[in-house]
């Protein structure tokens, strides 16, 4: 069960980067690989240097792009790194100053590229440093870091030959997509959406890498086959990757526990997810005291401005025991954070002037020792 699991947290293990731990996921891929084919339908890579699970999501969310990366140039560079290793032969070496030649040229038309600028050349820098941890490039000679201080810098690498794996092998034509509803289209184009093969794999899909599973009503084809299949499901699921399934009206949750969790958790010890606790057992109060009221989609609306006091009240309540970092930070700051991390954890969207919140702000709640103040102390 851990070596899925690793499999599920790492973008693939490599022989070179970790060789225990290689041929300790290679032992045990005969175990996993029935239902990584036929439950999340996903594609297991496997060679004599690397294992890669491509876990394709059922759909696109926000928090799912490269954690190192900042900007939409980020990943236009990465495009051209890549198509530039294409033409290179394994451990074949390259400087610096060629990679930069081709990316400016190939990209001239579609985005400026000015290497004056510390912004631009920190954007490549930060490239380099992602397809350097995925062992995709080995620097010999240099310091990738060292470019983003002075354009002339020079490093030498070696093209690893890993690049040839890392992106998705989408089986047709993808030159006529234009937005990610494209891509996610083209997943599906062979099956209709609701029936079937690819149906099984959007639910375990969702359930495996997502937050929540979320339907608006009983109509809702994943939600039928979920509550129709829940036993398999949940044992499917269980056998594999450890936990248990909780349905409810609106919502789905595939719940670990703390020997079983992986990748990145929610809650967790820091300040930031502890504050999120905070929100939602004073939305879970409003609640049981008429103050909020659920819609038949298991949503609670409330204006923008109320939901921001919300947060500031708590702030000003339980100061004491907050970090010197969230107690000092200016209001607009610290509702960014908190909306972006409620975001990424499935708990909330934004429309217009309302703030939805989602069934996920009902799961967990967190309070302080009832002897606890709070609040007007420093």
């Amino acid at each position: 069960m851990n070596e899925i699991r690793t499999l599920m947290e790492e973008f693939w293990v490599s022989r070179d980067g970790d060789r225990e731990k290689y041929y300790r996921v290679k032992r045990e891929v005969p175990k996993f690989q029935k239902f990584v084919r036929e439950q999340l339908g996903w594609k297991l890579i496997h060679t004599e240097n690397l294992i890669k699970l491509e876990k394709i999501p059922a759909h696109a969310e926000s928090f799912m792009g490269i954690q190192e990366f900042s900007e939409i140039r980020d990943y236009c560079i990465l495009c051209v790194v890549l198509m530039f290793l294409e033409d290179k032969e394994e451990q074949e070496r390259f400087l610096l100053s060629e990679l930069i030649d081709y990316v400016e040229t190939a990209l001239k038309g579609y985005l400026p590229i000015d290497w004056t600028s510390f912004t631009q050349r920190k954007s490549l820098v930060r490239v380099l440093q992602y397809l350097e941890r995925l062992r995709i490039l080995r620097v010999h000679e240099g310091n990738s870091e060292a470019f983003g201080q002075e354009s002339g810098r020079e490093v030498l690498y070696e093209n690893t030959g890993y690049s040839r794996y890392f992106a998705v092998s989408f089986g047709r034509d993808i030159s006529d997509c234009e937005s990610w509803q494209d891509f996610e289209k083209a997943e599906f184009e062979e099956f209709s959406e609701d029936r079937g093969t690819r149906r099984i794999n959007r639910v375990y899909r969702q359930l495996a890498v997502c937050p929540a599973l979320y339907w608006e009503n009983s109509d809702d084809p994943d939600a039928y086959y979920l509550k129709n299949q829940r036993q398999w499901v949940g044992k499917y699921l269980g056998e594999n990757l450890g936990g248990r399934l909780d349905i409810h009206k609106n919502a789905a949750f595939w719940m670990l526990e703390d020997s079983e969790v992986f990748g990145t958790v929610h809650p967790r010890d820091a300040m930031l997810p502890e504050a999120v606790l905070l929100i939602c057992a004073r939305l879970q109060e409003m609640i049981r005291e008429g103050g909020l009221v659920q819609g038949e989609d298991g949503c609670l609306r409330m204006g923008r401005e109320e939901f921001y006091r919300l947060i500031l009240d708590l702030r000003i309540r339980w100061k004491s025991a907050w970090s010197k970092e969230f107690r000092e930070m200016d209001e607009e700051r610290l509702l960014e954070r908190m909306l972006q991390y409620m975001k990424n954890w499935m708990m909330l969207r934004e429309e217009a002037d309302q703030v939805v919140l989602l069934p996920a702000v009902g799961k967990m709640k967190g309070y302080y020792p009832k002897d606890f103040t709070g609040g007007d102390k420093e």
